[in-house]
């Protein structure tokens, strides 16, 4: 929609806030509106939808080779977990449009349980964040961003693919918008036999199928010209069949199923601006010990979250943001020995940020949180970013972050454990950004002390129980090199990265399991008119598995490279085909469970 507005706060492309003359401008509804003040301090990566539908297979793909992150998957499709700068995945947040939709009963987030389209962007976000984004921010956050369009008209695209293993992805997106109306809807089907083999590890993927759905609907209306009320839902239902090592073995499988919605009236003046949700989530999942038989336990989730974000700047140069929240999780388990459980969780923070210069700025941050029967820690995050010269840019981060224990830890019987302590960390990270032509570097070291590690051990009793026990030191190096050069017809996108990451279990001064020492991965994409034709490349160097470093149950070092086709015709039609694990490399991401080896899919995309 276009409007005009005497005083309009932009965003620069020196990431810091200015004010600007009367200007008419398009608007974007932007869910996650935290999200824009994080990114004048922290590094965000940006995945694109059409940056997803190069591994359009799951989201896991996706962050495997277009990310930092490591993940560590059972098989294609299957369980699937995330690790940043050497953490577990209880230290990851997976944030829906501003709302933290970790699981109440696992305290994380099951990656391919999460569907990978329907979305407009992904952005990565590593090192803490509780502050904003609350429990398991420690070591970074992945978020799952909606946006709409205002007078945009009509708009479509279909996007089909067919691949080996039986395997088909669909999507379908509409969307409408007027000067005072916006709707998109779109809806995913993903089927996959997954029946692949892998014979020098004699293994054949059987009883591995998955299949899942996913619809996404939002809406925005303005009711006035600084005012906008706005509604986004999904729903997920997916299955995962869990892969048998022998024909005989007892087939099992696990069903999920997810609901989200977020209804947020928001006010955007040049000063003030204040974001206020409600939001109803839901997470429910079965287990069947046997495909053929009624399930053997499973939990029904149910959260209520009231948000309120407000921001006003007291001064051009000074800017007070307050963030309050409230939620009631409830909890029902089956077969778990968890009954009817309810818990309140509410937290007030406030940030201060101050703007010297349009190169120089500051933030501070203080949150405190309310867990009811749990004490947790105060909070705190200072960053500051310096714009030094045109091509030399630095930041620096410092935080107090934590995670608090889940349902699972709390009540699981037997084994649940109510005197567990809230996990927390202290993070410290600076990011150099260097700029020369079309190329830019950045080098992010990084350093992360946690404590109260919560970790599930077996006990006397015959089963295993969760407890604070030792601490973890992690540190290391996040760097990524960036190139975009357009000439006539022609152009090349580069995107590599190389991280470095030592995290040591500070009782046996050894590496932390399934943390790879030395992660990299590339994408280089060149384009000639209607024609386009990209590679991606991933090493993952040696990855313990057992916590005394043994190599002889480590997952050895492993090179992978994706390579795609694809022709655009009338700027509508798109065709094209894709090779997955090109150089037909035997890998594991977790033991025993080996990923495909050369695969192929063949896709088409309309756009109207």
């Amino acid at each position: 929609m276009d409007i005009k507005r005497s005083l309009v706060l932009l965003f620069s492309s020196y990431g810091c806030f200015l004010f600007a003359q009367e200007k008419t401008i398009d608007t974007v509804y932007i869910f996650d509106s935290q999200m824009n003040k994080v990114k004048l301090f922290h590094k965000v990566n940006t995945i694109t939808s059409k940056d997803i539908e190069k591994n359009s297979t799951n989201l896991s793909e996706t962050l495997r080779f277009q990310s930092p992150v490591y993940i560590k998957e059972n098989g294609r499709g299957a369980v699937s977990s995330p690790s940043f700068r050497g953490t577990s995945a209880g230290h990851t947040a997976f944030v829906w449009n501003g709302i933290n939709i970790n699981s109440q009963f696992l305290g994380q987030g099951d990656v391919n349980n999460i569907p990978v389209f329907g979305y407009d962007e992904l952005e990565v976000k590593s090192g803490g964040g509780s502050v904003q984004y609350g429990s398991s921010a420690i070591g970074g956050s992945i978020h799952l961003n909606n946006n709409l369009d205002f007078n945009r008209g009509f708009n479509g695209s279909l996007f089909s693919e067919v691949a080996s293993f039986g395997t088909f992805n669909n999507f379908a997106k509409a969307s409408f918008s007027n000067e005072k109306f916006s709707f998109k809807v779109s809806g995913n089907y993903s089927i996959s036999q997954n029946d692949y083999e892998v014979p020098e590890k004699e293994y054949i993927n059987r009883n591995g199928r998955y299949y899942n759905t996913s619809i996404n609907v939002g809406t925005a209306y303005k009711i006035a010209d600084h005012q906008t009320i706005s509604w986004q839902n999904q729903i997920f239902d997916g299955s995962q069949y869990y892969p048998i090592f022998v024909e005989n073995g007892n087939k099992t499988k696990y069903n999920s199923q997810t609901l989200r919605s977020l209804l947020a009236w928001n006010i955007d003046k040049s000063k003030i601006s204040n974001s206020l949700k409600a939001a109803y989530t839901e997470d429910n999942f079965q287990y069947f010990g046997d495909i053929d038989k009624p399930k053997e336990s499973g939990a029904e989730g149910k959260n209520y979250i009231f948000k309120d974000d407000f921001n006003y700047f007291i001064t051009p140069k000074l800017n007070f943001n307050a963030i309050g929240e409230f939620q009631v999780n409830k909890g029902k388990g089956y077969q778990s020995g968890i009954g009817d459980i309810s818990r309140n969780v509410g937290s007030v923070a406030g940030l201060l940020r101050y703007f010297f210069t349009k190169d120089l700025r500051i933030e501070a941050g203080a949150k405190k949180d309310f867990v009811e029967g749990i004490k947790s820690p105060f909070l705190y995050s200072f960053s500051g970013k310096w714009n030094a010269v045109n091509w030399y840019h630095v930041g620096a981060n410092f935080s107090r972050n934590f995670r608090y224990p889940s349902f699972n830890d709390l009540y699981w019987q037997p084994g649940g454990n109510l005197n567990l302590l809230p996990e927390y960390s202290t993070n410290v990270d600076m990011d150099h950004e260097f700029s020369f032509g079309n190329f830019k570097i950045t080098l992010s070291p990084y350093y992360m002390h946690i404590k109260n590690y919560i970790n599930w051990l077996p006990t006397p009793y015959g089963y295993w129980s969760p407890f604070n026990t030792y601490k973890v030191e992690s540190y290391g190096l996040e760097s990524q090199i960036n190139f975009n050069k357009n000439f006539g017809k022609h152009g090349i996108r580069l995107s590599a990265s190389y991280n470095y990451a030592k995290s040591i279990n500070k009782e046996k001064n050894t590496q932390m399991m399934y943390v790879p020492i030395h992660k990299a991965n590339g994408n280089i994409e060149y384009q000639y008119d209607f024609l386009k034709i990209y590679v991606q490349g991933l090493f993952n160097g040696l990855t313990y598995t057992t916590t005394d470093e043994k190599k002889a149950d480590a997952i050895g070092p492993y090179f992978v490279m994706n390579i795609g086709i694809s022709a655009t015709l009338l700027k509508k039609y798109t065709l094209g085909f894709k090779v997955n694990n090109i150089t037909n490399t035997v890998y594991e991401t977790v033991s025993y469970y080996p990923m495909p080896k050369r695969n192929y899919s063949i896709y088409a995309t309309l756009n109207f």
